[in-house]
Order: structure tokens, then C-alpha cells, then sequence
């Protein structure tokens, strides 16, 4: 959907702040091309609001504080009502798909619905997820992204923590709650969690 461009203009400007190696506009457009095919392929249900969801989901982000995804939710709500008061967007989904990334790596495929609703969650918080079964190269550049996003903690504890969370994400039976993810990048997944654990950070 076109934006106004003043809109368009304050998403930017979020991104920008702070400089970000990995959550920037670069990572939006990944998604927004996983947008296009998942809209050229199964369809969205609502793809305004899982748009905008993508646009706003990583717009307030500091990697020393735990509640980036609602201040996301909140300026994307503030956001909508200023720049899109009369489209009819549902502001309340576009805050609850943003909400959901906080929980990523937790949810499984069957805590939403089997409806078309549920459908447009598995596949935007697959989207959020895919670069795990990108190439090689891209992982590698996205691991050490967030390792320079987190450079503010101890080498350490930091390397404890993220080799913590890949091999939680390996573990599971799911890494992908979409049947379609799920066939096109979890192998490929988990040869890359495989070789992130074994690195030394």
C-alpha cells in the first residue's frame, strides 16, 4: 500500500535511529519481499494491516531494553490514527502482530487459529524469522549484524546468551509455524544453526 510521504519519511528517520547493522530498512525490504510473494502466492487476509505490521514491527528499536516491540505497536497505533485516520485500517491487529515478534522462537503453529486470521500470523512472524534459512552468506552478515547491535555486553555473555537462544530455536520439532516456511527454509535453517553454535564468538 502507498504511504503518504510524510509517513514514509518518520518510518525512515525511526530506522535510522540508532544506526542499526541488521534492524534497518534493508531488513524491512527482505520482508516486504516475502509480502509479495506470500500476496502472489496463498494470499494475505488482511494485507494492509500485516503491511503496516511489517513497516512499524522493528521502527523503536535499543537493544538495552525489552520492550522495543510495544513501543513499536504503540508508535505504529499513534502513526495510523495521524497518517491514516480514514482508511479503515484494523489499528488493533497492526499492535498485536507487532506484539507477537517479542515472543519469537516461543509460539508454535497451533497457538493461532486454523482461519485465515491465524494463517497471516504464522506467515508474518514466519516472514520476521526467515533469514535463518537464508544463504550462508546472508546468515553469517545477519549473526554478526546482531552481534554488533549487542556490543554494548560483555563478548562473553553475549555469546552465552545467543548460543542459548540458536540452539533453542534447533531444538525445536517447528521453526516455521507455516507449512510453506517450513518446507522452503527449515533445512536450510538448520544447517545454519548448526554452524552459528559451533563458531567461537
Amino acid at each position: 500500500m502507498a504511504l503518504p510521504e510524510g509517513l514514509h519519511d518518520a518510518l525512515v528517520a525511526a530506522y535510522e535511529v540508532p544506526p542499526r547493522a541488521y534492524h534497518s530498512m534493508t531488513h524491512i525490504a527482505s520482508l516486504l519481499q516475502l509480502f509479495d510473494e506470500v500476496a502472489a502466492g496463498a494470499g494475505w487476509h488482511q494485507p494492509r494491516e500485516v503491511h503496516l505490521a511489517i513497516l512499524f514491527h522493528d521502527a523503536v528499536y535499543d537493544a538495552r531494553r525489552d520492550d522495543n516491540e510495544a513501543r513499536s505497536a504503540d508508535l505504529a497505533a499513534a502513526s495510523i490514527v495521524h497518517w491514516l485516520p480514514d482508511a479503515g485500517i484494523d489499528v488493533p491487529r497492526v499492535v498485536e502482530l507487532i506484539r507477537l515478534t517479542a515472543a519469537h522462537g516461543r509460539h508454535t503453529a497451533s497457538d493461532f487459529g486454523q482461519d485465515a486470521a491465524g494463517d497471516d500470523t504464522r506467515r508474518f512472524l514466519d516472514c520476521d524469522m526467515a533469514i535463518l534459512g537464508a544463504d550462508a552468506d546472508t546468515f553469517d552478515a545477519y549473526d554478526r549484524g546482531i552481534a554488533s547491535e549487542y556490543r554494548h555486553v560483555p563478548r562473553w555473555l553475549y555469546a552465552l546468551n545467543r548460543r542459548r537462544f540458536l540452539k533453542g530455536l534447533l531444538a525445536r520439532e517447528r521453526i516455521f509455524l507455516d507449512d510453506g516456511f517450513h518446507a522452503r527454509f527449515d533445512a536450510a535453517a538448520r544447517h545454519n544453526l548448526r554452524r552459528a553454535i559451533t563458531v567461537k564468538r
